[in-house]
């Protein structure tokens, strides 16, 4: 029976959410509900590897460490799970595999972990079974261990159980209940349950639970198809357990099963999202997916290879969907949306790794408001909203299992899939100097230029990764050099911005609490500082600009975009005297960095830029005015920070104006662009002339188009960038030439030529595009973004925007070396 109260009311009765309960239990806190939508441990907790594997990152490996040591109590306290610490070998194919394998052995040995590289006489001792003739090395790891995920995760539940905490099977959540941005309650099928705090740990589930709630709390986790085969007999008949075997070139674990079998299992090069229509079936899941020959047939024969002894034996192979994160990191804490709202979700194909720890660490979040161990990696509020977009999760799933076994070259290493979803405005012109981007927060930031690309060519990929002298190192030399010497232009729009405001003072009280410098600077002063925690630790590291007696404005590192923003909205007044504002996308940032950066400046603008060291002041520069310029550069060169309202960069869109190469080509001429209010055919003569004559009296073929999208959600769909065909009563017609977010209008809007669609011609035997057939009011027009249509509205003139009043009165064409983005904030 559901009770009407609990303190605690925790999703999901799988590995993790028994084990934050389990760790509850033993703090005191037995006022625990754990709520399961069908059996304990029904979830993917049943089908797990039980690998245990410590041969990772410290943040990791302490996690899975504890872990292990809570499963051996477990076995010690007479629980069969079947904990074996058998130890792994982890093969190298190639020469970088072993430098990664290498690298991994430089941080885990000095940090207590044994480990070694092995010679073939040794492998071949501790695997006999395995071919190694085109292997080029092997690391051990004897403290490695294996056990079985499902009786972990009952002998858990059972400990909580006699413990005090209560759980109710065949329960569904229907909501979560808030009351003043804090949990409230928990609506079931079984009734209301109140609470003080809820603890998401619902698995493949919990994406759509954290939509159940109201604000929705965003989780970015998401099923993928997952295989793994059992295949019997296997020949080992000792007592001796065999070591685990991970070929990472082979995208492959292998493990010893129960009854004398073998499990296999994968990480595969591209794997498939499972429940395409993003909801994941609460009955039968397993059922849904089946077993495609073609995609798994290839990861069997790589372990037929390994072990040649499984050539004659017919596996069984099995689709299983587990949960995967976007960076491939465990989402934990407490999220930014709710109070109180806690997420243990992502495991990333392997929830018995490191459910002891997390389960311990979530646990003490929840009782003394702060963990043990550093979490930041995993944090929940390392996202954005639209990192939970469903089209987003099932882009990014394809390539995030892979990783799991890639070799991850530093700083060479950016996803394929889900790109593009944040630019900056200036990202088309980066792009045709010859930027190579990488990501951030979904933001796509210039990480070095490609100093060769003709504009015209094809646009230069990121080269293959190397652990030695990148490829790019000759193109980083020069903007280095320029930036020293000469001019650098840095593109940093992606750093998180954020106004604080009251309507008196109370804003400087406000910061005063929270720097550990002083933040009490002049108006028009910068001031560099930190934001600490309790124990004296960094929540923030920061540029705070006093805009006005009563308003700064604060520049951060990119990622901090959310956690920040909640840290400091959680310690505002509680009069609500002091407001924040999330900015970030409304402003261009560009560092001007170097001795010739002064020069440049003075060319574009009129105003006095003289600035005494950490000041600002707002000025004009060319045709953008209120642009605010700092007096520093985040690269510790002489120069500026400029800081553009983004609707300058974006004005030539919204007001519709052509640019070269992109509208206007050799192809196109003034009547077709629009521009032909500029065509002077009173003139005497001027090349073209009569051409445009006889185009101005026989109508055009084409015709440039303004169109306006709707409903798109920027924080969650993707953007159109240019290139995307455009449609009209559901024929093509044309495509989109260029494409940005117009702040004056809140929409995407879209430069595009119009052609007459074919069956027009084919009827009237015409194609001039007239005013008439492009506004026709019954014509539907839409574009399609990466696979999606969006409806637009067309338009022949620019939009209804406030003018702008700025004035150029010097003209200076500089030829500045693009700079890299700085690693300062990153």
């Amino acid at each position: 029976m559901l009770p009407s109260q609990s303190q605690i009311v925790i999703a999901g009765a799988g590995t993790v959410a028994n084990s934050v309960a389990y760790h509850l239990i033993v703090k005191g806190w037995n006022d625990v509900l754990v709520l399961e939508q069908n059996r304990i441990g029904s979830g993917t907790s049943h089908f797990g590897s039980g690998t245990l594997g410590l041969f990772k990152p410290i943040s990791h490996r302490n996690l899975i460490s504890y872990s292990i040591k809570l499963y051996q109590q477990l076995q010690e306290m007479g629980y069969d799970i079947g904990l074996k610490q058998c130890g792994s070998i982890y093969l190298a194919q190639t020469k970088d595999r072993m430098i990664a394998l290498k690298r991994r052995m430089a941080y885990n040995v000095p940090t207590g972990l044994h480990c070694e590289v092995l010679g073939r006489e040794q492998l071949k001792r501790l695997y006999p079974y395995l071919h190694i003739e085109d292997i080029e090395g092997a690391v051990w790891v004897p403290e490695d261990a294996v056990a079985n995920s499902s009786a972990i995760c009952d002998a858990l539940a059972k400990l909580a159980k006699i413990g005090g905490a209560k759980y109710i099977e065949n329960c569904c959540i229907e909501e979560v209940h808030t009351e003043n941005g804090a949990v409230k309650s928990v609506k079931t099928d079984h009734g209301v349950v109140s609470c003080e705090y809820f603890v998401n740990c619902a698995g493949m589930w919990a994406r759509e639970l954290g939509l159940r709630c109201s604000p929705p709390v965003r989780i970015p986790a998401y099923p993928a198809e997952h295989y793994y085969a059992i295949a019997f007999p296997f020949p080992h008949n000792t007592n001796t357990a065999l070591p685990c075997i991970r070929d990472y070139d082979s995208y492959s674990y292998i493990r010893e099963w129960q009854g004398g079998g073998l499990l296999i299992g994968w990480f595969e090069p591209e794997s498939k999202p499972a429940f395409e229509n993003g909801t994941v079936p609460t009955q039968n899941w397993k059922n849904h997916l089946t077993v495609d020959p073609l995609h798994w047939n290839p990861l069997w024969d790589k372990v037929v290879h390994r072990l040649p002894f499984l050539k004659n034996i017919k596996p069984n192979i099995y689709n299983c969907p587990d949960n995967f994160t976007p960076d491939g990191r465990w989402i934990l804490g407490e999220s930014p949306e709710v109070t109180n709202y806690f997420v243990a979700v992502g495991m990333n194909g392997n929830s018995l790794q490191g459910a002891g720890g997390i389960g311990k660490e979530v646990a003490e979040c929840l009782i003394n408001g702060e963990s043990t161990q550093e979490l930041l990696p995993f944090s929940v509020q390392r996202f954005l909203d639209l990192h939970s977009s469903k089209r987003y999760l099932q882009q990014r799933t394809k390539e995030i299992v892979s990783r799991n076994y890639a070799i991850l070259y530093p700083h060479q290493c950016e996803y394929k899939y889900a790109r593009k979803l944040r630019c900056s405005p200036l990202y088309s012109v980066l792009e045709e100097r010859g930027a190579i981007f990488g990501v951030k927060m979904a933001y796509e930031r210039p990480l070095y230029f490609n100093s060769t690309y003709t504009r015209g060519q094809k646009k230069p990929v990121m080269p293959p990764g190397s652990f030695y002298k990148p490829k790019f190192f000759d193109f980083m030399k020069e903007e280095f050099v320029a930036c020293k010497e000469g001019v650098g232009i840095i593109d940093m729009s992606s750093f998180s911005k954020i106004k604080i405001k009251s309507s008196r003072l109370e804003v400087v009280k406000y910061l005063q609490q929270l720097c550990s410098n002083d933040a009490n600077i002049p108006v028009g002063g910068i001031v560099h500082t930190g934001m600490q925690n309790e124990k004296g630790g960094y929540e923030n590291d920061c540029i705070l600009v006093r805009q006005t007696e009563n308003s700064y404005f604060m520049v951060s590192p990119t990622s901090q975009q959310t956690r920040i923003y909640q840290w400091m909205s959680r310690h505002l007044p509680t009069d609500h005297s002091v407001g924040l504002h999330d900015v970030t996308s409304k402003y261009t940032v560009i560092n001007l960095v170097g001795p010739k950066a002064t020069g440049l400046l003075s060319e574009l603008s009129n105003s006095d830029i003289n600035l005494s060291p950490f000041t600002y002041k707002n000025v004009n520069v060319a045709y953008a005015s209120d642009v605010m310029v700092m007096s520093f550069t985040n690269t510790g060169e002489s120069g500026y920070c400029l800081y553009i309202p983004s609707e300058y960069a974006l004005m030539r869109i919204e007001r519709f104006i052509p640019f070269w190469a992109e509208e206007l080509t050799p192809f196109v001429t003034p009547y077709e662009a629009g521009s032909g209010y500029s065509v002077k055919l009173e003139k005497e003569y001027f090349i073209g002339k009569f051409a445009l004559q006889h185009q101005k009296e026989q109508g055009v073929s084409k015709r440039l188009v303004l169109f306006v999208v709707n409903e798109l959600d920027i924080n969650k769909d993707v953007w159109p960038w240019g290139g995307e065909p455009v449609y009209r009563n559901n024929e093509f017609v044309g495509t989109v030439t260029s494409a940005g977010y117009g702040f004056t209008s809140e929409k995407h809007i879209c430069l595009g030529f119009i052609s007459s669609p074919r069956s027009r011609y084919a009827q009237t035997n015409r194609n001039i595009v007239t005013t008439d057939f492009i506004m026709e009011p019954k014509a539907r027009y839409e574009i399609d973004i990466a696979g999606t249509r969006f409806p637009v509205k067309p338009h022949i003139h620019p939009l209804r925007i406030p003018a702008l009043s700025s004035k150029l009165n010097k003209k200076y064409t500089p030829t500045p070396v693009v700079a890299y983005e700085s690693d300062v904030f990153r």
